[in-house]
């Protein structure tokens, strides 16, 4: 059975080379998890379903600039635009404004 969230997990991994481990790290959550929530067998609580949310638009906005393999490497490095943060790390805690506005900042090549 296909949920929404199925179909965005399903939509983070055709733009990225992120996987079930890596959502199960970017969320706090077990891989088993990240499978019943792929499989629609479970659905992940509001604050997990807003990070996914975000990550999602996050993936789709770097595949503008950066291949696959890029996307997921740029998501877990250190990163001088993020102040030597990673942007995953960010996602989770709900700080995705700052990820978007690094993005922006290297579209415009901006970096100061």
């Amino acid at each position: 059975m296909s949920t929404a969230v199925a179909n965005v997990i399903e939509q983070i991994n055709q733009s990225s080379t992120l996987k079930g481990v890596d959502l199960a790290n970017i969320t706090r959550a077990s891989t088993a998890t990240v499978s019943r929530w792929k499989q629609g067998k479970a659905t992940p609580n509001t604050n997990t379903q807003l990070i996914l949310s975000d990550l999602r638009y996050v993936v789709d906005t770097l595949a503008e600039y950066y291949s696959p393999d890029e996307i997921r490497l740029w998501l877990y490095a250190n990163n001088h635009l993020l102040g030597g943060k990673k942007a995953i790390d960010l996602i989770h805690n709900q700080q995705t404004d700052e990820v978007l506005d690094a993005i922006e900042r290297l579209a415009s090549h901006s970096f100061i």
